[in-house]
């Protein structure tokens, strides 16, 4: 399944789970471990796990094993490797720290002031 199909079928359950916030990064050419990242935003630590699981489950259905899930209950944040698609489930507060979004549009920033 192309990396775009992955995406697709991540953003449809993390919107019909009640994902808040969902936002996609595309990161081809910045990492070679994956093509995009998605960021999540969860109510609760059960709620982060729940979308991860349900995202997994789905595309377990289309045919895609997922390479691994990390975090469980307790956690701020789960991240769920789909090969081409990384998803990053946070509480509010961790995705306020840690900022994903920033810190992976930095090199792009860069690149146009050096342009």
């Amino acid at each position: 399944m192309q990396a775009e199909q992955i995406l697709k079928i991540v953003q449809d359950v993390l919107d019909e789970r009640k994902g808040q916030n969902i936002t996609t990064l595309d990161v081809r050419g910045k990492t070679s471990f994956t093509d995009y990242m998605v960021v999540v935003t969860g109510t609760s630590d059960r709620h982060l796990k729940s979308l991860c699981e349900y995202a997994s489950e789905k595309l377990k259905e289309n045919g895609v094993k997922p390479l691994g899930m990390e975090g469980d209950l307790g956690s701020d944040w789960v991240l769920l490797d789909l090969g081409d698609v990384i998803v990053h489930a946070m509480t509010a507060q961790a995705r306020e720290f840690y900022q994903l979004e920033k810190l992976w549009s930095v090199d792009r920033a860069k690149e146009s002031d050096a342009g």
